[in-house]
């Protein structure tokens, strides 16, 4: 288990590598979704760690990364430092990820990006666009506002957040329960149990303020510009039967762009790479390839 310090809170991340007879790899980094973790992107970073060296992390204050301290002091250029505080926006996330790429020595790098992830990746794509070869966008795209739909989100979000006993995890076959919105296709009950548990230990504030930070009003008009803006080669991909991010919506974000290429899994929702993993690394896989020849 290896922990760095990014812009003053310890971030969990690990690498998945195999042998290469000294031949270096490009690094591809993965991103996970709200109140997940790294650890649902173990398998699908297995399998294409043989073309690339996986560097998986868990973001602020999810998983086994830390959502503290809120404030950081950043130095002037004067001896003197100046004290900000993070915030639980997505822009934020985005500058968390570039402070860590930095700490690696990470100049450019590929990223895989799921849900809510995928929001924060594509904000780095456009500032950052230097530090890129090709982005995958997974369950991903934009939404109109609805302010009654939203507020509702909101209040049940708020409600499943700070309802969350650690007792709840021990009930029988509630991994089942709890992910059946997010399935189509079932997965291992180890990644079930595993997405189970980063919901229970996820930082209070972190899962309720992202939640308002990423369906939000300034977030529905803010990713239709950021996918036009899009100059990174990117996969988006969708998953037909996603209750959470539906495949018209990220149909839509692909079409704003003539950098995005769009693909829909057949019979899989909101985790098409655990639901349909042979069908998702083969998209992955003709993506790359096809963009590096």
């Amino acid at each position: 288990m290896a922990y760095i310090k990014v812009r003053g809170v310890e971030h969990y991340y690990e690498w998945i590598k195999q042998t290469s007879d000294g031949l270096e790899k490009p690094v591809m980094v993965f991103i996970h979704g709200w109140a997940g973790s790294a650890r649902y992107w173990q398998s699908t970073a297995e399998v294409l760690s043989e073309q690339f060296d996986c560097l998986l992390y868990d973001m602020r204050g999810f998983g086994r990364s830390s959502g503290k301290p809120m404030m950081i002091a950043q130095p002037l250029q004067t001896e003197a430092e100046e004290v900000i505080k993070l915030t639980y926006e997505l822009e934020e996330y985005v500058e968390d990820l570039a402070v860590l790429l930095s700490e690696l020595q990470l100049q450019r790098v590929y990223i895989n990006a799921h849900s809510m992830g995928a929001s924060i990746a594509t904000l780095f794509l456009n500032r950052y666009q230097q530090r890129v070869e090709k982005a995958i966008l997974t369950c991903s795209g934009v939404f109109e506002y609805d302010k009654q739909a939203f507020e509702a989100f909101h209040k049940f979000g708020g409600y499943v957040v700070k309802f969350r006993p650690q007792w709840l995890g021990k009930i029988p076959l509630i991994d089942r329960m709890f992910m059946a919105r997010f399935l189509y296709r079932s997965i291992k009950a180890a990644e079930r149990q595993a997405f189970l548990h980063d919901f229970l230990i996820a930082d209070y504030d972190a899962a309720l303020n992202t939640i308002y930070t990423s369906v939000s009003k300034a977030q529905s008009e803010l990713m239709p510009q950021e996918f036009a803006k899009l100059q990174v080669p990117t996969l988006l991909i969708s998953g037909e039967y996603d209750q959470i991010i539906p495949a018209k919506m990220g149909k839509k974000a692909a079409a704003m762009s003539h950098q995005v290429e769009y693909v829909m899994i057949p019979n899989t929702a909101h985790f098409p790479m655990l639901e349909d993993p042979s069908v998702y690394l083969d998209a992955v896989t003709k993506f790359v390839k096809t963009v590096d020849s």
